[in-house]
């Protein structure tokens, strides 16, 4: 054999996304407006749909992935505490890169959300703050040219700002053909996220995205905006709570859907749900970055949802690589 055919080459995953910090309160039940409430718990910790994602994959690699991860966010001024906290939560992950962050020195306060969590009913409600500029067409053009064509590179996005979003996206279909994209459909209320799907290569929907376009389920989501996107490329996936996911796969039209309640394990007691969202997309990336065709696409669906119902039963995203199950 070639000493070439030994070489592994290394995988760059670039992560497009806000970071924030989390202030998350547990009540008993939602308060009412004008009352009074004591809170049960009270826990501040990093968050944010890209930075949840990476920290979930960086559990996820072994000693033979050779993948490095950056994080492209928009933070305060790099001599703040909330940047060091950020930045210090990853706890030197020697495969987590963070060079490529937006500093905006003249800021001192990370963006941040306010996080009421409801014991009665088990259910969020999300409060968001930011003040921090958000990252310009230009900055991202900037980071795009560090990394060369030749570089096996795969670029997510979270969908927070469509119009720029979508110049990202081209840039780096520009600069990079081959790269695969991946993007996140996730709030409602931003109008265009829909025209960002035809866009990229792994599509990401949300129940809530998805009942707002009033479909009833993740497979009919699926469908209907296979439908209405021809243009659509090769994969796309619906997660649907505690009836778990689906995955289309274009254009052969495989539709898988999964739910950890096949595995027979009985009733899952949610615990904390926020971010599952965000580790089902890190165990997508995962599989699909590093096992490749090892995993089929069912095996990845399945992989990735028994990975987000490990995450809701137990509070934040620790070792969550160290219980997960893997296909054989």
């Amino acid at each position: 054999m070639a000493a070439s055919a030994l070489l592994v080459t290394m995988k760059h995953l670039i992560l497009v996304g806000a970071c924030y910090l989390d202030t998350i309160l547990s009540l008993p039940s939602y308060p009412q407006e004008d009352s009074k409430l004591r809170a049960s718990d009270l826990k501040i910790r990093r968050g944010g749909n890209c930075p949840n994602t990476m920290e979930v994959i960086l559990q996820l690699l072994t000693e033979h992935d050779e993948v490095t991860l950056y994080l492209v966010s928009v933070l305060p001024s790099r001599a703040c505490s909330a940047t060091e906290s950020i930045l210090s939560s990853f706890q030197g992950n020697k495969a987590a890169k963070f060079e490529h962050c937006i500093h905006r020195e003249d800021h001192a306060t990370a963006a941040s959300a306010y996080i009421l969590r409801s014991q009665e009913t088990g259910s969020r409600t999300i409060i968001n703050y930011n003040d921090l500029p958000e990252m310009t067409v230009d900055e991202f053009r900037a980071i795009a040219q560090d990394f060369s064509p030749s570089q096996d590179t795969w670029w997510h996005f979270e969908g927070r700002i469509p119009n720029t979003t979508k110049e990202c996206i081209q840039i780096v279909h520009q600069l990079h053909p081959d790269a695969p994209v991946s993007i996140e459909i996730e709030n409602p209320g931003r109008a265009g996220l829909e025209e960002l799907a035809g866009l990229a290569d792994v599509v990401f929907y949300s129940r809530a995205w998805a009942q707002s376009r009033q479909y009833k389920s993740a497979q009919e989501c699926l469908k209907g905006e296979g439908l209405q996107s021809p243009t659509q490329k090769a994969v796309s996936l619906c997660t649907w709570g505690e009836e778990g996911a689906a995955l289309y796969k274009r254009p052969d039209g495989d539709l898988y859907q999964y739910s950890a309640k096949e595995t027979g394990t009985g009733d899952v007691q949610v615990i904390d749900s926020v971010g599952a969202g965000d580790v089902f997309i890190a165990g997508i990336l995962y599989a699909f970055l590093c096992r490749g065709t090892a995993w089929s696409h069912r095996e990845s669906l399945m992989f990735a949802v028994n990975l987000a119902t490990k995450k809701v039963q137990q509070e934040g995203f620790s070792h969550l690589g160290e219980v997960c199950w893997r296909p054989l």
